[in-house]
């Protein structure tokens, strides 16, 4: 009988620990630092959400520039554009022109090939030529674009040719013009109409 109340009055092993103290606020934040890094799905929702956020910035940005009609910078592959323009025509008019200033920052020498959009059934690149002493406009497969340098199509000069227009082009409309640049890339910008002094464009015969 008092070896049965000795088992029973003895504390086993087990109660005769000590309670643990309670982790710091620090120390669950380490842990939970450390849990978050061995999930690969919570890693990826949150580089989602980061992009997801990037676009929405980029898409507000985007949208603030064509509200208040300016001209959009782009960039594609080292090349920015910018003062981008569509020459405003009188109705009936059949054909316009886009005008712009293209810099390739790259250490390759690079070319706009083709150019697009819904305001012009076709779409050349062109450039004037001083010919029997007359300016011919003349078509060119491509606007070279050197490394390091500067380009401008201005009035008289190179320029993207609209011809057959499908909707007028008055002051303060906006033209949406997709840009194809050698290697496959585009740059598509909402461009601005402009009317531009007649004395600025030259005579000229188109071939």
């Amino acid at each position: 009988m008092q070896a049965t109340l000795q088992a029973v009055n003895t504390p086993s092993a087990a109660w005769s620990q000590k309670p643990q103290s309670p982790q710091s606020p620090q120390s669950r934040l380490t842990c939970l630092r450390v849990m978050a890094s061995h999930h690969p799905q919570k890693r990826n929702r949150a580089r989602f959400t980061s992009s997801v956020n990037f676009a929405l910035a980029l898409s507000l940005a985007l949208s603030l520039a064509l509200s208040l009609g300016l001209p959009t910078m782009a960039f594609a592959e080292g090349i920015s554009i910018e003062d981008a323009y569509v020459r405003a025509v009188p109705p009936g008019q059949p054909n316009s022109a886009a005008f712009m200033t293209l810099t390739n920052a790259g250490e390759q020498a690079r070319a706009l090939i083709a150019a697009e959009s819904d305001a012009a059934e076709v779409l050349e690149l062109h450039t004037h030529r001083m010919e029997d002493g007359m300016m011919q406009m003349r078509q060119i497969e491509q606007i070279e674009l050197p490394a390091g340098e500067t380009v401008t199509l201005a009035p008289g000069g190179l320029h993207v040719m609209l011809i057959g227009l499908t909707k007028p082009l008055a002051p303060g409309d906006q033209v949406e013009l997709t840009l194809g640049f050698d290697g496959g890339d585009s740059q598509t910008l909402s461009l601005p109409v402009k009317r531009i002094d007649p004395s600025a464009m030259p005579a000229h015969q188109h071939h």
